[in-house]
């Protein structure tokens, strides 16, 4: 029998996939995680290439989502002009086992990865926050910039990069497209202040900036760092937060910004409040004052992509989009 499968390139993920629709597909998500089979990411680092290999799979039977997600991350890239994050995601259909679509995956990553921010950022920000601080200003960035503004009021939001034209090119273009006030900084200082959101979407391996600078009633997401030896996070922000996480075992195997605080006595791992999912479901607290520091430790997860991908196909069939090929 052949299989009719729909490729969809960078391009036609990002038109079947508008930021409401990823953010309603992952709040969906991770409302059934609690059901979902998400085998834990095999990684393959390449030291060679200073480069790391991910193997994603997912299936989310709530919605019948069924995946695997091959995805690079090479740091190097930026001075070269090339994407940092390469990938390519495999839809299938469980019932018969053909496959539904091969996606772009770099374009599916930064739109997953904005929208669980987008998610986090709706039940953890206080409902007044219109200021966002944003550390890194590379693909991933403008996803996030694009869901923080779906679920709040944004206003103003302040970038800062140790590459001061990457900014600036960033901030022209944020402002332009989503018709906020973006502005560019010289310091980690000028983000935090005043900041009521704030979002790290660097490939630093060392925190980004003073948590001791951290006011009070902000919220932070931290998106970039995803091993156990690097961190965005310092051990002072983590240890003043209320810390909810994508998902505690990942975090726990995965995220510096909790491993390092945790191996250096400041921390234990009930610092870690929840799952964004148990948050979402309402089986605990999100933010519960508006004083309060709040951060979303985030490593990904492959639930994200399944989810994402399959809104995406079945808007892309609506839609007319991609091109069919047969398997």
């Amino acid at each position: 029998m052949v299989c009719m499968a729909l490729i969809l390139d960078k391009n036609a993920v990002r038109e079947s996939l508008p930021m409401k629709e990823a953010i309603s597909a992952v709040e969906d998500g991770f409302r059934l995680i609690k059901t979902a089979v998400v085998p834990q990411r095999l990684p393959i680092k390449i030291e060679r290439y200073n480069a790391v290999f991910l193997y994603m799979p997912a299936y989310v039977g709530g919605v019948d989502a069924l995946v695997v997600k091959e995805v690079s991350v090479h740091p190097d890239n930026l001075q070269k002009g090339l994407p940092t994050v390469r990938g390519t995601v495999l839809l299938n259909n469980p019932s018969d086992g053909s496959l539904l679509a091969i996606l772009d995956g770099g374009s599916l990553t930064a739109i997953r990865t904005g929208a669980t921010t987008g998610v986090a950022t709706k039940y953890l920000a206080r409902r007044d926050a219109t200021n966002l601080g944003m550390f890194g200003c590379g693909a991933q960035a403008k996803t996030q910039l694009e869901a923080v503004a779906c679920v709040r009021g944004i206003r103003r939001a302040k970038v800062y990069d140790i590459n001061h034209a990457a900014a600036r090119d960033f901030a022209v273009e944020m402002s332009r497209s989503l018709g906020i006030d973006v502005q560019v900084k010289e310091s980690p200082e000028e983000i935090l202040k005043g900041a009521d959101i704030i979002v790290t979407a660097t490939t630093s391996r060392t925190p980004v900036f003073n948590g001791s600078s951290v006011e009070p009633g902000t919220h932070i997401n931290g998106i970039g760092s995803h091993t156990p030896d690097a961190r965005e996070i310092d051990t002072d922000t983590i240890k003043r937060s209320r810390l909810i996480v994508d998902s505690r075992d990942a975090c726990l195997r995965e995220a510096g910004d909790i491993i390092i605080p945790i191996g250096e006595g400041a921390i234990t791992e009930r610092h870690i409040k929840a799952d964004l999912g148990e948050v979402v479901s309402g089986e605990c607290e999100g933010r519960t004052s508006d004083e309060e520091i709040t951060v979303f430790k985030s490593v990904g997860l492959a639930l994200e992509d399944a989810v994402a991908a399959l809104r995406a196909y079945k808007i892309a069939m609506e839609k007319g989009l991609g091109k069919k090929i047969e398997f």
